[in-house]
Parts: structure tokens; C-alpha cells; sequence
């Protein structure tokens, strides 16, 4: 049985740390040019060499919307909700959860296991004993870099989601590239930008994060680094899917 007193002090622990890290932010931008490397090699692994999986993925949503989608409207004569459709699926909904779900399955565990293998090996111990800040050190850049991935890498998603139903679409029917374009442009608004990268952020912050926390949180034993590295990634997921309920429910909440 869980014990909600040991709750809720975990709960305001989680808070406290990030925002400890949020407040390392500032430091680190303005004297940690030895972190900046740490900083590059996270954008590194989360981003760049999450491109692959992500534009297969990308390309696979996109044709299963046109696939899907477009012979149920052609029947209803609604074929225009098409690109409705894509700017909601892919733009606004499961681009930023897909690539968190990506992000969480590659760097949240790299991540976890990589901090927690340092605290084991009391590299964390050495660094406060010669007055480095362990948060500003290795929690900042992680999530600066998360973060900063997570965006590029949405975008990213989107990219390749929209060309690929483009792809789609000249096999079912051959649509001008002018007017598939435009027709995505015009139903594409600001809030829709918005809100998916408000989520990017989000989930960069609490993938991080999480990573960091359960990464410390190992004590003497190597045998839970990867039992902090598991823990991470089952937090992250749960942590991310709430959210993203939260935020488009919020936002469908304030536009109608």
C-alpha cells in the first residue's frame, strides 16, 4: 500500500529539484562553458541521432491518416477535412507525445543509467568535494539539451508527417502540390504551433528530470542502475501522457 505522507514529500522533493535546475538555468547559460560539451552531445544523441527513427515514423503516420482518412471522407464528401485532420494528428497531437515516447525510450534511460553509474562510482561525491555543483554540472545541460531536442525534433516529425500523406496522396490521387500545400497552410493557425511546442517543452522538462532524479536516487548497490534507468522510463511515460491530456483538453476548453 502506497504510504501518502512518503507521497506527497516525493512529490514536493521532484518539485524542489526542478526547481533548483530551473534556477541553474541562468548560471549555466552565463559561466558554464565546461558543461557546454555536455550540453552539445545531448542534443547529439536525442536529436540528431533520433532523425531516423522519427522520419520512418513520421512518414508511416502520415500515410496511415491519408490512407484511412481520405476514401471514409470521399464518401461523405467532406475530402477538405483531410487536411484538418493531419494539422490535428500530426501537428497538434501525436507529433510532440510520439517523439516524447522516442525521446523517453533512447535518452531517459542513456540518462538515468549514466548518473546513477556515476553516483555508484562516487564521481558525483568528487565533484562536490572540489566545489562543482552536481545540478548545475549534469542536470542543467541534460535538460537544456532534452529540451532543445525535443523541439527541433517535433518540428522535425512534422515536417516529414505532412510531406509524407503528400507522398500518399499522389498514389490515391494526384493532388497539385500547390494547392496540398496551401490547403495545409490555411488550416495550420498559431495556436496550433503553440501548443505543440508548449508540449515539446513540457515533455523535455519532465523527461529530464525525471531521468535526473531517479538517476540520483541510487545509493551503494550497482544493481540499481538499471532499476533507476527502468524507473525513469515508466515516470516519464505516465508523466507525459498526463500532461498531454491536460494541455489539449485546456486548449480545447479555452477555444470553445
Amino acid at each position: 500500500m502506497l504510504n501518502p505522507l512518503a507521497s506527497i514529500n516525493t512529490m514536493f522533493y521532484n518539485l524542489g529539484f526542478f526547481a533548483r535546475t530551473l534556477r541553474g538555468v541562468g548560471y549555466f547559460i552565463r559561466h558554464s562553458q565546461a558543461s557546454f560539451r555536455i550540453l552539445v552531445m545531448q542534443i547529439l544523441f536525442t536529436f540528431v541521432y533520433a532523425m531516423g527513427i522519427s522520419t520512418l515514423l513520421a512518414l508511416a503516420i502520415g500515410a496511415a491518416v491519408n490512407i484511412i482518412g481520405v476514401p471514409f471522407l470521399t464518401m461523405l464528401n467532406q475530402q477538405q477535412l483531410i487536411y484538418t485532420l493531419l494539422i490535428i494528428i500530426i501537428t497538434r497531437e501525436l507529433g510532440p507525445l510520439l517523439t516524447a515516447f522516442i525521446v523517453i525510450a533512447r535518452s531517459a534511460t542513456a540518462i538515468a543509467t549514466e548518473i546513477a553509474g556515476m553516483v555508484i562510482s562516487h564521481e558525483v561525491e568528487a565533484y562536490i568535494s572540489v566545489g562543482v555543483d552536481p545540478i548545475e554540472h549534469l542536470a542543467v545541460p541534460r535538460l537544456l539539451g532534452v529540451t532543445i531536442s525535443l523541439i527541433l525534433l517535433n518540428i522535425y516529425f512534422s515536417i516529414f508527417g505532412l510531406a509524407g500523406s503528400y507522398i500518399v496522396t499522389q498514389i490515391i490521387s494526384s493532388t497539385p502540390m500547390d494547392f496540398y500545400f496551401t490547403s495545409l497552410l490555411q488550416q495550420l493557425t498559431i495556436q496550433d504551433i503553440l501548443l505543440s511546442i508548449i508540449k515539446s517543452i513540457a515533455f523535455g522538462a519532465i523527461i529530464s528530470i525525471s531521468a535526473v532524479i531517479y538517476g540520483f536516487s541510487v545509493e551503494r548497490a550497482s544493481t540499481e542502475v538499471p532499476v533507476a534507468g527502468l524507473r525513469a522510463v515508466s515516470g516519464a511515460f505516465a508523466l507525459c501522457i498526463m500532461v498531454n491530456v491536460l494541455l489539449s483538453v485546456l486548449y480545447y476548453v479555452i477555444l470553445t
